[in-house]
């Protein structure tokens, strides 16, 4: 496999909030350098059954992750291991969910939580986070930069064929504040500003980027139901590919054979939505 592509997911982030507080991202946008697209979320629309749905292309109702409780290991085809089984190799930079959901599960936080393993059938370097204690008063969740360094640092040293990073920061902000407000508009120009140097990096090393959500966020912290404002997201595409106008709506069962097809390993008959770029 010679293609190399990155999957950037920042978790719980509106539609609404992506095309007004991105400024670097809109700005290459603007450029030309980068398209965006709307892309709607499957019911439920909770960060785990979206976690799920992204890397298997089926929706909760048949991959079985109806909740943030539900964790086991997915014995569907996904992402990762279509990726393997073409000769790629595999990493993320995630929370614990990735690992249960790809790798194995329960997930044991002292053997999990860092692996290299170069002959596994899924994910062979993984970094995991679990933000164990998380609440209103407390989110535990790591700073992007470290984590966008992370994902850096294995693609150099690995070659990574397929790179994911999920970040949970702006999703459990949004949880303590809701998203119209002074501190949604801070972080998410924060993480703009932090994700902006790596994009640059990773497109000189000659990798295709996807930066996305897995749901949107309503005004008042929350997700799970239908509604624009907690299924609907941004996801721009730095890359070569030819993909539809812009004002096209995305169904998430497109992301992962979309992943493949540009990676040129096989699709799974699973996997039965149209990819949304071109081979």
């Amino acid at each position: 496999m010679e293609r190399r592509l990155k999957l950037i997911i920042l978790d719980g982030v509106p539609w609404r909030a992506w095309r007004r507080l991105f400024g670097n991202l809109e700005g290459w946008v603007e450029s030309g350098e980068a398209r965006v697209w709307r892309m709607r979320a499957r019911l439920p629309s909770i960060s785990a059954s979206c976690y799920a749905t992204i890397h298997t292309g089926a929706p909760p109702q048949v991959h079985g992750v109806t909740s943030n409780e539900t964790i086991f290991r997915i014995p569907m085809p996904d992402v990762f291991s279509q990726v393997r089984a073409a000769g790629g190799t595999t990493g993320a930079v995630a929370h614990s969910f990735w690992s249960a959901f790809f790798n194995r599960a329960p997930f044991d936080p002292v053997r999990d939580i860092e692996y290299d393993e170069p002959d596994s059938p899924a994910i062979n370097h993984g970094r995991f986070h679990t933000m164990t204690g998380y609440g209103h008063a407390n989110q535990m969740t790591p700073c992007d930069l470290d984590l966008f360094a992370t994902l850096t640092s294995l693609s150099r040293r690995f070659g990574l064929n397929y790179g994911l990073l999920h970040s949970c920061t702006l999703d459990s902000m949004g949880h303590r504040f809701g998203h119209d407000c002074v501190e949604m508009d801070h972080a998410c120009a924060a993480a703009d500003a932090m994700l902006a140097p790596f994009l640059r990096m990773w497109r000189e090393a000659g990798d295709e980027v996807i930066v996305t959500a897995d749901h949107g966020q309503s005004d008042r912290g929350h997700h799970g139901g239908r509604g624009a404002d907690q299924q609907d997201f941004a996801l721009y595409y730095f890359g070569p590919a030819e993909g539809p106008p812009e004002g096209a709506l995305l169904d998430q069962l497109q992301l992962a054979p979309t992943i493949l097809t540009r990676l040129g390993a096989p699709i799974p008959p699973g996997m039965g939505a149209a990819p949304f770029l071109s081979a």
